[in-house]
């Protein structure tokens, strides 16, 4: 039975009056169930014998070849229990013509107690004649290779009226042959054309893409016979035609969804045209199914971002056709989608300008749709390029904080705006400036991105201008004596003025000493400058050399040159006095800037010249303890060769009395140095010179 499935197996059945004679007798194909609503009789109202001696009515001929020995059986129901159905069987091996006896008969009359009849393995009988109420007779014993023709009649008369078709299902042990069961004359099995109908009960369909059209049925045969040799098939109208291989559709015709059509499958012996399973056939049903498909237009609306003039367009969301697992391809043009060629391959990121796309829809049957998309752009932002310009940031003056909201780029209303640093971030929106109020940036350039409603796009240039600081070149810092007062002038050609001081005018006057700063406003820019008034630097005397009585002056600081004086009166050019007195003399000094004098104590030592250390009380000593009082006091001893050969200090005294090591030095000329500081703020080093007679009479 497993070669049997995808079939309808309405086997071995009459079509019209052809297989109502024994000659023309339907080759049953196997055990399988048997159905048929018997017409009319064939072309000779045969003699039957035995229990049918009334004759035929409404018959059927079948021919039975046994394939297996066994017992053999049947239950002939009719579809109606009010029909009458007589039968008998004749064999077995005999020929049409001379049938002999049936060997089975029964034309029991059971209508309305139970109508169905035919051979069981219970019952003793083998013949039933009219009126009698066994409606079953004895099994056959059979053998495989014998014949058997089997006559079906559906009875009418008087009393029994009803015509109704039958189902015949055998049983018992024995086989009956068929090629449609022998795995060696079909290793595959036939399928079935068409697929599942929604119903399983409906024939399977076969898909048109039209309600009507015309179809070549040969083009099914290689699919139903699936590779088995020697069997092949046709095509009809009915069920009768099928099953008596009458009427073949034998070239292309116009059908439709509603009409039921047949095919049935032959055997051919290629060896024995005579082999009684030539005639046997398997028929089945099929209908057509209408799955024509329609698209229809569509259009697709994309931005024509920053006016490139082309999209990018997601053909692929183009509402075309409703329903599952279609196909789409996509053409530019419809003659190109006639020829199959240049097919839009990147259908769902096509970048285009306004224009019509063709697509072609293909539906899981292979069912095809043309439709059309419209592509069109949303209105396009338009945008203008801008300057801002803003007054640079004191503390960075080649930058300048930029309010980037503020760059007037379009008229339209738009939903709204990013910034970039750069057009293919603009384009790509990466690395967004997040402060846009508040960007701080030199001259330079940056991209607004500016979007509708809908998400469309254009990229404007903000150019950045930084306004430079404007300064006053007429205000400097300016020196002045500690106890002076000047005046500040900002310089013309200012908005407006605003000093430190509380002032508002150009010019600030009697300032002293300090730190001073102005608001310069130009336009809408406004600058701090600031100013400072320094004390001028006082001279200070960095050193006092005093030979004899002459005193030299060093002086460092301040402005030079510098002006000396010992009264604060008359002044000199020179650093250096002479003739001074012996004893303690006022310096006076200023600088250029004649700011009030600095003042300093200097003291020119009594000079000795001469000692003789004898010891008697006269010049015994150089002492210049007097001077005790100074800072840093010492007084040092030379030879006449620079060598020093004596140092008097606080330990000493500050005195010298002609010895070196405690011995008299020889009588000679000597030189001394004395230095110290002078107990002024400045600690003003102080180096007095001189010489020294020492005459040792020893």
């Amino acid at each position: 039975m497993r070669r049997l499935l995808l079939f309808i197996f309405l086997c071995i059945s009459h079509a019209f009056y052809s297989q109502a004679d024994c000659s023309t007798a339907l080759s049953v194909c196997g055990n399988s169930s048997i159905t048929y609503s018997p017409s009319g009789i064939g072309n000779v109202d045969e003699f039957l014998g035995d229990c049918l001696i009334l004759g035929e009515h409404n018959s059927i001929w079948y021919k039975i070849t046994i394939a297996t020995s066994g017992t053999l059986t049947f239950d002939l129901t009719p579809n109606d229990p009010d029909a009458d159905y007589d039968w008998a069987i004749y064999g077995p091996n005999v020929t049409c013509g001379s049938l002999g006896s049936p060997i089975r008969c029964n034309a029991a009359t059971v209508v309305g107690v139970s109508p169905i009849t035919g051979l069981n393995m219970t019952s003793t009988i083998i013949s039933a004649p009219g009126g009698s109420a066994t409606p079953y007779c004895q099994y056959l014993d059979v053998v495989a290779g014998q014949t058997y023709y089997l006559y079906i009649d559906n009875w009418i008369s008087a009393t029994s009226s009803t015509m109704s078709p039958f189902s015949l299902t055998w049983g018992g042990t024995a086989t009956l042959a068929s090629p449609f069961t022998d795995p060696v004359l079909t290793p595959n099995p036939f399928v079935a054309p068409g697929i599942p109908a929604a119903n399983p009960a409906d024939p399977k369909e076969i898909i048109l893409c039209s309600s009507t059209m015309s179809f070549d049925f040969s083009s099914l045969s290689a699919g139903i016979l699936n590779g088995n040799q020697h069997f092949s098939v046709t095509y009809h109208n009915n069920q009768n035609e099928a099953l008596a291989g009458q009427n073949p559709i034998t070239t292309p015709i116009t059908v439709n969804t509603s009409t039921v059509y047949y095919y049935s499958i032959s055997y051919t012996d290629p060896a024995n045209p005579n082999n009684p399973l030539n005639k046997c056939k398997q028929i089945g049903q099929f209908k057509f199914k209408d799955a024509s498909i329609t698209a229809k237009n569509a259009t697709l609306i994309q931005c024509n971002n920053n006016n490139a003039g082309t999209a990018v367009f997601d053909l692929t969301t183009a509402d075309v056709i409703s329903g599952s697992n279609m196909t789409k391809k996509y053409y530019n043009s419809l003659s190109d989608l006639t020829a199959g060629i240049n097919e839009i391959t990147t259908p769902s990121a096509f970048v285009s300008a306004e224009g019509i796309i063709y697509v072609k829809v293909i539906s899981p049957f292979g069912c095809t749709a043309i439709a059309q998309i419209t592509l069109k752009f949303h209105p396009v932002v338009v945008v203008n390029d801008a300057i801002l310009r803003s007054c640079a940031l004191e503390k960075d003056p080649s930058t300048a904080s930029f309010n980037l909201t503020g760059a007037s780029v379009t008229t339209q209303s738009v939903a709204g705006k990013k910034y970039y640093p750069s057009m293919t971030d603009a384009i790509n929106q990466t690395n967004e400036i997040p402060s846009a109020t508040n960007y701080i940036a030199p001259n330079g350039v940056v991209y607004v991105r500016v979007f509708n409603a809908q998400g469309c796009y254009a990229v404007a240039k903000i150019t950045l201008s930084v306004i430079p600081p404007v300064y006053s070149d007429l205000l400097k810092d300016k020196i002045i004596c500690p106890e002076a007062k000047t005046s500040l002038d900002a310089g013309p050609g200012f908005k407006s003025y605003e000093w430190s001081t509380g002032a508002t005018t150009q010019v600030i006057n009697n300032v002293g000493i300090g730190a001073y700063w102005v608001k310069l406003t130009t336009g809408d820019c406004t600058v701090t400058q600031f100013v400072k008034v320094y004390p001028s630097e006082q001279p200070v005397v960095s050193a006092i050399e005093i030979a004899n009585n002459t005193v030299t002056i060093s002086v460092k600081g301040g402005n030079p040159p510098y002006k000396f004086s010992i009264d604060n009166i008359t002044w000199q050019d020179s650093n250096v006095f002479t003739n001074l007195s012996r004893g303690d003399h006022k310096i006076f000094v200023k600088d250029a800037y004649d700011c009030n004098a600095i003042e300093i104590n200097i003291v020119v030592p009594n000079l000795v010249n001469v000692i003789t250390p004898n010891e008697d009380g006269i010049n015994d000593v150089i002492d210049y303890s007097a001077l005790a009082g100074k800072q840093n006091l010492i007084m040092n001893i030379f030879d006449r060769y620079g060598n020093k050969i004596y140092q008097a200090d606080r330990f000493s005294g500050y005195k010298w009395d002609g010895t070196q090591a405690g011995k008299k030095v020889p009588t000679g000329t000597y030189w001394y140095s004395i230095t110290w500081n002078e107990n002024d703020k400045m600690s003003t080093p102080v180096q007095y010179s001189g010489w020294v007679l020492v005459k040792n009479r020893e």
